[in-house]
């Protein structure tokens, strides 16, 4: 079914061709075979970065695109369409640069981000930690200031790009302030002490490699702390409103395209004489399917919409991560089932689609989290 948007000016829609030719380019081709050998497509990153796909939401001055929210995750859901790791390391990345531009010092800020948003430079999100996943007030991980620097010990678990990245940006502790004792730090990947553990033998987005980052003595100049000491908990939670809303446009342009495959197989199948769509019982299915699409796709457009007009929207961002990743895996279910065994099989993609839906109803805070969020706000 073709996607109908509407978007707030053409240079938008030039920027979904744009979008949809690099797809067709640089990541169908390669998608199927990188997954099952779970390869990471670097340069993927720094295609995209030179073609200014990589920092949509950032300003011009920086390198940025200078787009909304409201352009930037349609693009987004179409990179996530063709290639669900790859949409995935663009929201994770543009959140690395989040507290950069956000609550970085001017100097920082010119030092650092041209490269972070030109893609030459390739970042990685480090908060959870193996037993402060969904709590990341509970880090354990350590700052200590050592004159003029910090020295940083600890571990960060489930770490998009971790050991492939060039950059990670680190929350850590440097008080026993309980929340109000965790600062952020900006640390290259080529400061002495940092090691990775093997990549995580994970069952969907296997060409995403995640794995835990240990800081051993990694010492940083205090000038790599981004805001003051003991705001890290406040820049990582707006973060993560910014990075759900990544993660809706990821998955629905994954719901997107197991519809899309779903309907293109039951338009060929027959059974009993006719083909498999114009049965009623799997015509509504996918009736159903195409709305659960559009009804993800819907509400992290309005959601994107009050962030752009710089109005509250963290409720809005956990009900759209949270109705776009429930919505993708029942949809990918769906799918498989369209198929009927040829969705069961690796000839059809919908297998490993239902695969990758799973993680996102688990990353960038479970749902449960976000219906804990939304529940809070009700309270209020």
């Amino acid at each position: 079914m073709p996607v109908v948007r509407l978007l707030p000016h053409p240079e938008a829609e030039d920027l979904i061709g744009l979008t949809r030719e690099i797809a067709a380019k640089e990541l169908l081709p390669r998608v199927n075979e990188a997954e099952r050998k779970a390869e990471f497509p670097r340069d993927v990153f720094t295609v995209l970065g030179r073609a200014g796909l990589l920092s949509l939401p950032y300003p011009e001055e920086y390198g940025g695109g200078g787009q909304p929210f409201e352009v930037y995750l349609p693009v987004l859901e179409e990179i996530g369409a063709a290639w669900a790791s790859v949409g995935v390391g663009v929201s994770v990345h543009s959140l690395s640069c989040f507290p950069m531009f956000t609550y970085g010092t001017v100097e920082q800020r010119e030092r650092w981000l041209p490269d972070m948003l030109s893609g030459e430079l390739l970042g990685a999100y480090c908060l959870s930690e193996p037993h402060a996943g969904s709590d990341p007030g509970a880090i354990r991980t350590k700052a200590v200031r050592d004159g003029d620097a910090y020295v940083l010990n600890g571990a960060k678990a489930w770490t998009t790009h971790g050991g492939q990245a060039d950059f990670y940006t680190v929350m850590a502790r440097t008080s026993d302030d309980g929340s109000r004792g965790i600062s952020c730090f900006h640390v290259p990947a080529d400061t002495p002490g940092l090691a990775f553990d093997v990549p995580e033998d994970k069952m969907g987005l296997t060409g995403s490699t995640t794995s835990t980052v240990r800081l051993e003595d990694v010492r940083v100049p205090a000038d790599h702390r981004i805001g003051a000491e003991g705001q890290g908990l406040a820049i990582a939670l707006a973060g993560l409103d910014a990075g759900r809303l990544g993660i809706a446009a990821v998955a629905t342009g994954l719901a997107q395209a197991a519809l899309d495959t779903a309907v293109a197989y039951a338009k060929e199948r027959e059974a009993f004489g006719k083909a498999i769509i114009d049965h009623q019982g799997l015509a509504f299915l996918l009736a159903d399917m195409a709305a659960a699409v559009g009804s993800a796709r819907a509400t992290y457009t309005e959601a994107a919409r009050l962030k752009d007009a710089g109005r509250p929207y963290g409720p809005q961002a956990s009900i759209a991560k949270l109705i776009a990743t429930d919505n993708a895996m029942r949809v990918t279910t769906d799918a498989v089932q369209v198929l009927g065994g040829a969705g069961y099989t690796r000839d059809f993609p919908v297998e490993r689609f239902m695969r990758e839906a799973k993680v996102m109803q688990i990353f960038e805070g479970t749902n449960q989290i976000q219906r804990l969020v939304i529940s809070r706000t009700l309270a209020r």
